[in-house]
């Protein structure tokens, strides 16, 4: 599913989109693009008020937890349980997500 432009997410950025009634994060590191399931699985708060940090991960801004924008593993406390992936092809200068 289309889930949003590439020119609307430029480098060291994320974004929250809405796709088929599920929240996703899309994040660029490094023109990289990831999906993840736009929650902390800390608490309930969106990845996408988060930060990108270098090796593709993405820390909460509520807490300081970071996931691997990869595989979802949570690498730093307080967070302990993974945060959802989806693949990601970008094609045309779109985004899609499958779910």
């Amino acid at each position: 599913m289309r889930a949003g432009a590439l020119d609307e997410l430029p480098p060291g950025s994320v974004l929250a989109v809405e796709v088929e009634g599920n929240e996703i994060c899309l994040a660029n590191a490094d023109g990289e693009i990831y999906a993840v399931k736009n929650n902390c699985t800390h608490r309930d708060f969106p990845l996408s008020d988060g930060t990108i940090h270098g090796g593709a991960t993405i820390e909460c801004a509520w807490h300081g937890a970071r996931f691997d924008l990869k595989t979802g593993r949570a690498i730093r406390l307080p967070a302990i349980k993974p945060v959802k992936t989806y693949d990601v092809k970008v094609e045309n200068g779109e985004i899609f997500v499958k779910l």
